[in-house]
């Protein structure tokens, strides 16, 4: 369960753990060691990614060596990295996963029309939707093509049209941390783990670091309709982040994002193993294009916020039933890894047995008052 070390050692990277007694801490890592650097200037994360230069004053801070990875467990566990932030997710990046939307859509949510539905999309299809430009006149182009055919959707208009997909995952400190549980929502029978990376970025638009996320995904319920998608994605525990937050400095930035290779693999309890990989190289938006159309003159987040850049992986390997693709099944371990990011790593549950979100804003500036950090 425990996330890697840093994965070179000059690499900035900072988290957030709950220590016993105390409550959420602001950490660095350095090695293997736990780092607490939270201080009147520094209460939370939002504070500290809303510096001029985050990954100086993360390194310069001084703090408390109060454990190392190894001690990480129980009561003592890491926490998503974002707090005041919001947490934002972007849809249909991908031209992978653009046409599994299709599907989705044409198959009502129903996972044993999916095969053959596939079938005629990529027939329809294919390689048509690689290399176009969002909102290009080739994309426009497409579309009268597709249209033509009865295959035009609403997760094309957002995969190759001008406007970026961007929702709401869940609220502040909603999502779970490495090593915690995941939760599905009971009755869903098509949901799959959704690998992506994920942007941070504060109140003034400019993107401060990255990290590993699970943007938990109800394939059955969002293929019904499109109006069930915060049903679909915002449920107790459906939001992983983490291991630890990596700091934009000079050793990485911007262009390690954009070359990324995260990586999946899910255990099941029955034996039953899926792999895959999601390459930042073949996203249809650029990051920052993505980061533009969340955040300007039109909408400001004052405490910044956490972008899901969304994934190409949508699995279709057989599990249950021939035809039918993967599902989960209560008790995968999924783990999301990429070389400069380190691992993330959860355990399926039902959203009703994880356990319950309590600890909210209100809870968290009690905490810091209490502690005279505010």
């Amino acid at each position: 369960m425990l996330p890697r070390t840093n994965p070179t050692p000059e690499a900035t990277c900072v988290g957030r753990v709950w220590r016993p007694g105390i409550g959420p801490a602001l950490v660095r890592l350095d090695g293997d060691r736990l780092i607490d650097i939270t201080s009147r200037d520094l209460p939370t994360m939002q504070a500290l990614l809303e510096t001029p230069d985050p990954a100086a004053v993360a390194r310069a801070a001084p703090g408390e060596d109060f454990a190392s990875l190894g001690d990480l467990g129980g009561d003592l566990r890491l926490l998503a990295p974002p707090d005041l932030q919001a947490i934002k997710a972007a849809g249909v990046t991908f031209a992978a996963s653009m046409v599994e939307r299709v599907i989705e859509e044409q198959a009502a949510g129903n996972p044993d029309r999916a095969e053959a539905i596939r079938a005629r999309v990529t027939a329809a299809i294919g390689d048509s939707l690689s290399g176009i430009v969002p909102g290009s006149d080739k994309a426009a182009q497409v579309k009268e093509v597709l249209q033509a055919e009865g295959l035009w959707s609403q997760y094309l208009e957002v995969g190759i049209g001008p406007d970026v997909e961007v929702f709401t995952k869940c609220q502040p400190m909603a999502s779970v941390g490495g090593g915690a549980e995941i939760g599905l929502l009971p009755g869903s029978r098509w949901n799959n783990p959704e690998p992506e990376l994920v942007l941070a970025v504060n109140s003034k638009g400019a993107i401060v670091g990255a990290t590993l996320g699970n943007d938990v995904n109800l394939r059955d319920l969002e293929g019904r309709s499109a109006l069930l998608l915060s049903k679909a994605k915002d449920n107790n525990a459906s939001s992983a982040i983490g291991p630890f937050l990596r700091l934009f400095d000079g050793g990485y930035g911007l262009d390690d994002v954009r070359r990324a290779e995260i990586s999946l693999r899910v255990e099941g309890e029955d034996g039953f193993v899926l792999e895959g990989s999601s390459s930042m190289a073949r996203i249809s938006r650029d990051p920052a294009a993505i980061v533009s159309q969340t955040i300007g003159r039109h909408h400001q987040y004052p405490d910044g916020f956490f972008l899901f850049l969304g994934t190409m992986f949508a699995p279709v390997k057989d599990r249950d039933a021939p035809g039918q693709g993967f599902t989960h099944h209560p008790g995968d371990v999924v783990t999301i890894s990429e070389p400069a990011l380190g691992r993330l790593r959860n355990v399926v549950r039902l959203s009703t047995e994880v356990p319950e979100w309590s600890f909210g804003t209100a809870a968290l500036m009690r905490n810091l008052a209490g502690r005279g950090l505010l």
